[in-house]
């Protein structure tokens, strides 16, 4: 099975080891000094949390992070799941942006990277329709 691989460099490696146990709903799988990794098989993903820079918030590259789940039930289910964790959340049901209409929640990780958890509730072809709600800036929109 393909996995997507991504790797963050986080500025403390327990606080985010717990942020992503929470975030995942999923236990770590390896953990060493300044590293630990998620191997899920669902979303097929391998997360790897690495001791970086200090001041990541200013030098951050990555615009959002996401997993994209099969139905406005799933997103619904990880918000319950996320608030009762005590997480601040973002919730946006039929956000139009990126040409299709989706139901999103938004997160941030201890470093400030920004995870959706979303689903497409319908594909958009034209552009008038293309546009990001007033809430959500476009360069956060997709």
């Amino acid at each position: 099975m393909n996995k997507v691989h991504i790797s963050l460099n986080v500025a403390n490696v327990d606080e985010s080891q717990k942020f992503y146990e929470s975030f995942l709903n999923e236990a770590v799988n390896k953990v060493r000094p300044g590293y630990a990794n998620f191997e899920l098989n669902d979303p097929p993903l391998k997360l790897a949390l690495q001791s970086g820079k200090t001041n990541l918030k200013e030098e951050s590259k990555v615009s959002h992070l996401g997993i994209q789940v099969p139905s406005s039930e799933e997103v619904n289910s990880t918000v319950k799941r996320l608030r009762a964790a005590g997480f601040h959340l973002k919730e946006e049901m039929g956000e139009v942006c990126c040409y299709a209409k989706a139901d999103k929640v938004w997160v941030q990780d201890p470093d400030g990277n920004r995870w959706e958890v979303y689903t497409v509730t319908d594909e958009l072809e034209d552009l008038e329709e293309n546009s990001c709600s007033t809430t959500q800036n476009q360069t956060s929109c997709c």
